[in-house]
């Protein structure tokens, strides 16, 4: 019996934080159609957030960042170029080259 209630409080749950989820997106959507179009074609936005990114220099390379909640961003072939400059013994380019070893395979 014990399970069954279990089951339940699980279920509600789910349903608790799949409501807040889509509260949350209610929001950003209604706070990006409040923008002007100028104003959401300006910049990139946070693919987390919905927050205008900025732009910050780490080791030389351009990246995005979120003033809101803080995320990096990096465009394509951003990583390559931080691995590349941090040298051969760096834990990010071990683990670059660990990874493309594994999709040779």
């Amino acid at each position: 019996m014990a399970h069954i209630w279990d089951e339940r409080k699980k279920g509600l749950e789910e349903e608790y934080f799949h409501r807040k989820e889509q509260q949350a997106m209610e929001k950003l959507r209604q706070r990006l159609a409040a923008q002007a179009p100028a104003e959401r074609d300006a910049s990139p936005r946070c693919p987390k957030c919905g927050e205008a990114l900025e732009e910050v220099s780490v080791q030389e390379v351009l990246v995005d960042r979120c003033p809101n909640c803080k995320g990096i961003w990096l465009d394509p072939g951003e990583l390559e170029r931080l691995t590349a400059k941090e040298g051969s013994k760096s834990w990010l380019s071990q683990f670059w080259r660990i990874k493309d070893r594994s999709e040779e395979v």
